[in-house]
This record gives structure tokens, sequence and C-alpha cells, in this order.
């Protein structure tokens, strides 16, 4: 019985101003769970089921606030306990109670669950951003190519560009290439490639510039 179970039941069958003593209650149910974790150092699936009808639902409400997603707040609770029934001799006595031994490994697991998916999340909206900025980077550049009096411009300043540079532009924009496609050919990463080709058009934007 937990202790706010304790509560209800004796101020049902108590009267108006009764004093409810409870300093018994936290010293049970701290041996109950020193228990448990017992037995599942001897692999009683009960004793662990137990711990978790005990502490799961805390643990879900404790990991949700911190992470306000339900998979990963679901997560970090099936990590602790998993981490739990692995191994329960990690608890140590003298450093606090099994409540709070647990609640610890919890929220630990969901700030480290909030920040790999902030991480990740970073990661994702930078490259689409750098998709965006450089998938199509300059199409009045390419069309120049066609126009009359553009032409030998667009030559010269294609002539002027660094080899790698202008490897990838012919890759892309002669050969019809995407850009994976010539990271893949080149054997260069991707951002490499995308890097080279935002440099090379910006150059050639800067010369087309200066020619008209």
């Amino acid at each position: 019985m937990s202790g706010l179970q304790l509560v209800e039941a004796t101020q049902s069958d108590a009267g108006p101003g009764s004093v409810v003593d409870l300093t018994m209650e936290a010293p049970r149910e701290h041996e109950q769970d020193r228990d448990l974790l017992r037995r599942i150092g001897r692999s009683d699936a009960e004793a662990y089921r137990a711990l978790f009808a005990r502490y799961g639902p805390t643990a879900m409400a404790l990991a949700h606030r911190v992470v306000r997603q339900r998979t990963l707040a679901e997560e970090s609770v099936q990590e602790t306990f998993l981490q739990i029934w692995r191994d329960p001799d990690r608890y140590q006595d003298d450093r606090g109670s099994v409540r709070a031994w647990i609640m610890t490994m919890v929220h630990n697991r969901a700030v480290d669950a909030l920040r790999r998916e902030m991480s990740q999340r970073r990661r994702t909206e930078q490259a689409m951003a750098d998709d965006q900025l450089v998938d199509d980077p300059a199409p009045g550049i390419v069309d120049a190519i066609d126009l009359p009096g553009k032409r030998a411009a667009v030559r010269a300043a294609l002539g002027s560009l660094p080899h790698e540079q202008l490897e990838v532009l012919e890759l892309m924009y002669f050969g019809g290439l995407s850009q994976s496609q010539v990271a893949a050919k080149l054997s260069i990463p991707l951002g490499t490639v995308k890097s080279r080709t935002l440099l090379a058009m910006r150059k050639l934007k800067v010369q087309l510039e200066e020619h008209r």
C-alpha cells in the first residue's frame, strides 16, 4: 500500500481532527523496494512487474515533463527499467531510496534523449537549408549561356574557376548529374560538392555582374 493509499484508508476511518501517523510507511515501502530488487537480481519476473507497476506511471510522468514527447518519454522509461532488470545491484542503499534512484535514472535518460533529438533536428534543419541554398543556386547564370552576347562572358567566367569547382559545375549543369551523383562519381562528400557549387556560383555571379 502506498503512502497516499494509507492516508485515504486511514482518513476514511478516522474522525474529525484525527492525526494519521505515517512515520512507519516510508521505511516499510523502502524495505519492500529493496526486496523487489533482490528478487529481480534472481530473475524474478513477478518482482520486476511489481516494481514497474509501483513506479512506472510516476517515471513516465517525469520523463514526459522533460521531453514533451510521449515516444521519447516511453523510450527513457523503458531504458531505465531494462537497466534495472539487467543490473539491479547498481542500486546503493546509502545513496537514497529506490524511488529516488529510479527517478534519477529516468530523468538523466530523458535529458539525454532530448539532447539527441534537438541535435538531430538541428542537423536536419541545416541540411534542408543547405539544400535550398545550393540545389539550384543561380538559374540565371545557366540561362545566360543561351543568351546572345552572354556566352563569351560565361565561358570566360568559367575559365577563371579553380579546377575542382569547374569540374563540379560541368558534371551538374552539362553532365546532368545530381549533387549526390557528383559526390559518388568524384568520391567526395556531398557537403564538399555543395560548398564547391556555392563558391563557384558566387564567383560566376560576381564576374557576370562586372561584365554587365
